[in-house]
């Protein structure tokens, strides 16, 4: 891990050199520029004893070449069906995430990108048993999620791809992420 945080500090230190050599010096607009505007997100789908639905679109603003942030939210519905060892349903958990989440981005390299999300996610849901046939509520709560990590971008167009890495270092039990990094895919417009 402090092999990782070095790299990643040495990495953000040749960045900063490697955009201060870039900078054009040309009279440069003030206040709000809406071409430097861009929407993305995480979009996804899955279908079977796992189904998971995603619609989690984001907004943001690129202050300059290094510095990015922008806003979300976030919603989810999740089914887990689960069998006994015969294949047989034992019971399906179902779970809704809605949310807000604000996220700060720097790019120490033009396609390298480093980012903090901070996150507040309303997770509600209910079991369905299948032998004795019954329901149970799962009770609802407001979970907060503060999710660290960076990507590769790749431009295309008038945007880029980005495949990037995150880990939710809050790890609240309830939280919609697991105890381990994730990977994402996304385009940003």
């Amino acid at each position: 891990m402090k092999k990782l945080l070095l790299l990643l500090l040495l990495l953000c230190t040749l960045g900063k050199f490697s955009f201060a050599q870039d900078e054009n010096h040309s009279e440069k607009k003030k206040g709000f520029d809406k071409s430097k505007l861009f929407f993305g997100g995480n979009f996804g789908m899955t279908f079977g004893d796992y189904t998971l639905i995603n619609v989690s679109p984001q907004i943001g603003y690129r202050f300059n070449e290094n510095l990015a942030a922008g806003a979300g939210i976030n919603f989810q519905y999740i089914s887990i069906k689960e069998r006994d060892y015969n294949g047989n349903p034992v019971d399906r958990i179902s779970q809704g995430v809605t949310g807000l989440n604000v996220f700060g981005r720097v790019y120490p390299f033009r396609q390298l990108m480093l980012q903090a999300q901070p996150e507040l996610n309303y997770i509600f849901g209910k079991i369905k048993y299948y032998n004795p046939p019954s329901k149970t509520n799962i009770d609802a709560a407001i979970v907060p999620s503060l999710l660290l990590g960076g990507g590769i971008v790749f431009p295309a167009g008038n945007g880029g791809f980005i495949i990037s890495v995150f880990y939710d270092v809050l790890q609240h039990t309830r939280s919609p992420y697991s105890n381990k990094p994730f990977i994402n895919f996304g385009y940003n417009f």
